[in-house]
């Protein structure tokens, strides 16, 4: 009896396609993609995404200018342009021009936008000829500011070896060789010096009360709201199998009234469960919503809006809820995966971080970062309101156009 139980398990699953899927496709499916997310950085420099970061130089010394240029050379790094103030595209010709630094407030300006993950300042030195070094830094990158701090330090003294070879007091802890000249060996003599001072700023979390949890609200807030924008989309199907649907379009009721019933009742719910969810974080976590409220408003209107539209466009896709219940999960995980609900998005290659941008959580989570995390006004928010507006429109349109079918029938 047991082998039995057994063969009707197995001939329920085989016949059944959406378990089929969520069984055995969906785990393939999201180890390929955590494995392209995460085995890019352990392959070629290609794969790994470039740190954005701006030069000032105030010192227009020796060392800070050499500094700069191998800073430049360095391939983990993509330096800002003073013209455009926007990081280098990584073209062939960009590398043959010359290294370029901005003035300290656009440095931090580049800081504050998100344009850069951080900054390095070179400051005259009154009591030697080494500048003083700071790293501005945005910690919502929480590896660029360490990588940025290392790299500053190796070609600050890189660049003092070759113009001053005791620009640096020896380090006890190692002994140079006899003889030992640095100019004719610029690498070797690193070991023996002791690094230079570095001060680390943070430009944006160091003002914030609870820095980190703005950033996971926002992601954990967008990918629940698909997942229950999508459940109750279902109703739709669950009308048009017991005739609901039919009666009611036999009635007054238009197709287009009726989608936009449902598409205003999903963004109002919408609209809850983000609020709430921010209420939640601001009362318990000490995320600073009221002092927020106007880009939090705008963000979550648009978003909850682009949310009910994709909701009803996969419903309106499928034929059955249970068709709509596998179809929803691999999508929306699929989604937040790549837009930054679950992995922080400086933690993918660059390619994979464009791919994301086809997504509006991405979009949604880059807004409410520039709202709670960078403190941007509202004009600042026009690319993501405009991105995620033109989502949710698009998506109605689709869900009006594959509804055809149930007028027809």
């Amino acid at each position: 009896m047991i082998w039995t139980v057994v063969q009707t398990s197995w001939r329920r699953l085989k016949n059944n396609r959406s378990e089929l899927v969520l069984t055995f496709v969906v785990p393939i499916i999201f180890f390929s993609i955590f494995a392209v997310i995460f085995g890019s950085r352990g392959g070629s420099s290609s794969g790994t995404p470039k740190i954005k970061v701006a030069i000032a130089d105030s010192s227009e010394t020796t060392i800070s200018k050499r500094a700069t240029e191998l800073l430049r050379e360095q391939q983990s790094l993509r330096l800002a342009d003073r013209r455009a103030s926007q990081p280098y595209s990584g073209s062939e010709s960009a590398k043959d021009e010359p290294a370029t630094t901005v003035s300290l407030a656009t440095a931090e300006d580049l800081v504050r936008r998100g344009m850069v993950s951080a900054a390095i300042v070179f400051e005259p030195n009154s009591q030697g000829t080494i500048p003083e070094v700071r790293v501005l830094t945005d910690t919502y990158d929480q590896v660029a500011s360490q990588v940025v701090t290392a790299l500053v330090q190796r070609a600050v003294m890189t660049a003092a070896s070759e113009s001053t070879p005791n620009a640096f007091p020896p380090d006890n802890s190692a002994v140079r060789p006899a003889g030992f000249d640095p100019r004719n060996n610029p690498s070797a003599p690193l070991a023996s010096m002791k690094p230079p001072d570095i001060t680390v700023v943070d430009v944006l979390g160091g003002r914030k009360t609870n820095p980190v949890i703005s950033m996971y609200a926002a992601g954990i807030a967008v990918m629940f709201v698909l997942f229950s924008a999508t459940t109750a989309s279902g109703s739709l199907l669950e009308e048009r199998e017991n005739s609901t649907l039919d009666r009611l379009l036999c009635s007054r009721l238009t197709m287009d009234q009726l989608l936009l019933g449902k598409w205003a009742y999903l963004t109002c719910i919408g609209i809850v469960q983000i609020t709430l969810m921010f209420l939640w974080g601001s009362i318990v976590f000490g995320i600073e919503l009221f002092s927020h409220w106007e880009g939090f408003t705008a963000m979550t209107l648009v978003t909850a809006g682009a949310a009910a539209s994709f909701a009803l466009f996969l419903a309106s896709l499928c034929k059955t809820r249970t068709q709509l219940g596998w179809l929803s999960t691999i999508v929306i995980l699929t989604m937040s995966a790549l837009g930054g609900s679950m992995v922080p998005r400086y933690l993918m290659s660059e390619n994979i971080q464009r791919i994301g941008l086809i997504t509006f959580n991405a979009w949604a989570l880059e807004g409410y970062n520039k709202v709670f995390w960078r403190d941007l006004p509202l004009r600042d928010l026009e690319w993501e309101l405009g991105v995620l507006t033109l989502c949710a429109l698009v998506f109605i349109l689709c869900a009006r156009a594959c509804a055809v079918r149930w007028e027809r029938s």
